[in-house]
């Protein structure tokens, strides 16, 4: 068991951060938790939590962390690179307040309710408040068993666990709406993996991630009282969370019209979310209702990916190889499925649902306005009329039919000028090709859908110099590609963590052109193209 606000005999000297953090843990205060104190699997009735502490792991080591996200909790460099650092995000020690816990959640799974889930790895350390007055909650994932483990170890590959920290820091300089990343500990255990669920089970290096948000509430958390027909306790989380997450609906006194408030104002951040993600190319791989947060924020990095060579049927996840419900063009659908889900759940708070299903209607109400907007900047123009949105179709196409590449042709896109040749205008695209048949098959559809687009755009009021600005503001340079992702898990498993800071460090100004990296901006390399951690992945981790 963790040592309360004491790091492991022989570790010094004592972690006391430079500001003393102040937990106030509102949602294991506030909430009724489980009364059974083991890490027992079971069901869990009638609570949101149960208590459990983080297992120790053997050589807790401190690999990476995330300076901005490190300076909202209030912590500086010094604290950061004290000895007892990795000991407490590695849980093998906690601070005076922690609390920590594991929530209580169902959900369903590949459109199937799945029952009972839980934090089966991810152990809730407790909730700061900052300085500024900003609540943080802090949670370790792959921190040992809970009581909705299962049948697994409740621990995370070093694999898994590299991913997650640097997509989670990546996405939110990308302006993509997410849980962070404070650190990455390796554990010096081995984690026995089954990595592609084919009876070959390898032992590999063990990590811990601390992801840090606002709140780690799903749809799932929703989902298991109302299933098991709790209204008391679905009522109570539902103006919980409208209390303590949505603080702006609190000046609504009807008690029905401000959870009507909530579930619209989720249903708009939702929308909100999946835009950008299709505007960066992000692919999330599974999205299940246990995966979908109420704050509208990317959540639990698993076998996620982002497009190289456009194509919309594309899912990064092997479990989903054959039906690809997740795939990257049917994200805006699924997410407005789960949204039904959660109404589904919350429904019966409400004596008529008339209302509800208004409210659920401003998920497709904001997305439709904002993905039309997003597409507009994307390629260039300032306003989308029916002319805009016709080229937006048929440049999609013709992206998929030629196999280009999604990120780079944006960016090329954007530096075009005044000017376009007049003879094979693809030219001015470079190296945004995967393959020269499609690519020489398409070159005619390209050059005069490029000649139309240059024509049609330079008609919008705005120089080139001030449109190629715009572009590249929403059009990033960088991606964390799955092959360069793959390329520092490789590194390091042998030790050697250089790329893994030098993606976190390029993954900060995404939109820059950043010249010393450019060899982090090129196309996936052709051997990379079905290459196990590049192309697809498992839930493993």
């Amino acid at each position: 068991m963790p040592i309360h606000g004491v790091p492991v005999a022989g570790v010094s000297p004592y972690f006391t951060p430079v500001r003393t953090l102040r937990f106030d843990n509102r949602f294991r205060n506030e909430l009724p938790g489980d009364p059974d104190q083991s890490t027992r699997r079971r069901q869990v009735h009638g609570a949101l939590w149960s208590a459990v502490d983080p297992t120790p792991v053997a050589d807790p080591r401190l690999l990476a962390h995330a300076t901005e996200v490190a300076a909202l909790l209030d912590l500086t460099g010094h604290d950061v690179q004290s000895p007892t650092f990795a000991q407490l995000f590695g849980g093998n020690a906690l601070l005076p307040g922690m609390a920590p816990y594991a929530a209580c959640y169902g959900g369903h799974q590949f459109g199937q309710w799945a029952g009972q889930l839980g934090d089966g790895r991810a152990i809730s350390l407790g909730e700061v408040v900052n300085a500024a007055g900003e609540r943080w909650e802090l949670q370790l994932k792959g921190a040992g068993p809970t009581p909705y483990s299962r049948t697994a170890d409740g621990r995370a590959v070093l694999r898994s666990s590299i991913r997650e920290f640097l997509c989670s820091e990546a996405m939110h300089h990308l302006g993509v709406p997410t849980t962070r990343a404070l650190s990455l500990v390796s554990t010096g255990d081995d984690v026995v993996r089954d990595m592609f669920y084919n009876g070959n089970a390898a032992a590999e290096p063990g990590a811990i991630v601390c992801r840090v948000a606002p709140s780690f509430i799903r749809f799932g958390n929703f989902e298991l009282p109302a299933a098991r027909d709790d209204l008391p306790l679905l009522a109570q989380l539902v103006d919980f969370t409208i209390a303590r997450d949505f603080p702006e609906l609190a000046g609504i006194a009807d008690v029905s019209e401000r959870r009507l408030a909530w579930f619209g104002t989720v249903c708009e951040r939702t929308a909100h979310m999946i835009v950008h993600w299709m505007r960066v190319g992000f692919v999330h791989g599974v999205m299940n209702t246990d995966n979908m947060s109420i704050l509208g924020l990317t959540i639990d990095y698993g076998p996620y990916g982002w497009l190289d060579h456009f194509d919309p049927t594309w899912t990064p996840n092997t479990t989903d190889a054959s039906n690809r419900r997740y795939r990257f063009a049917q994200q805006p659908a699924i997410a407005q499925w789960n949204l039904l889900r959660l109404a589904d759940a919350i429904a019966p708070l409400w004596d008529n649902t008339d209302e509800l299903s208004h409210a659920l209607e401003r998920f497709s109400t904001v997305y439709m306005a904002e993905y039309e907007a997003m597409n507009g900047a994307k390629f260039g123009f300032l306003q989308c009329g029916e002319a805009e949105l016709q080229l937006v179709r048929e440049g999609y196409a013709l992206l998929y039919q030629a196999e280009v590449d999604y990120t780079l042709f944006f960016r090329a896109l954007g530096d075009i000028g005044e000017t376009l040749p007049t003879e094979h205008p693809i030219s001015v695209l470079g190296d945004v090709f995967y393959d020269e048949g499609k690519r020489d098959a398409g070159a005619e559809a390209l050059n005069a859908w490029l000649a139309r687009w240059h024509a049609l755009v330079s008609t919008h009021d705005r120089s080139a110099t001030a449109r190629r600005a715009a572009m590249h503001a929403v059009n990033p340079r960088y991606i964390l590609r799955n092959y360069l992702a793959q390329q520092a898990i490789d590194a390091a498993t042998n030790g050697d963590t250089s790329l893994v800071h030098t993606l976190l460090h390029v993954m900060r100004r995404p939109y820059d052109e950043q010249p010393d990296y450019a060899h982090l901006a090129t196309r996936r390399p052709e051997w990379a193209r079905m290459k196990a951690g590049c192309s697809m992945l498992s839930c493993s981790s």
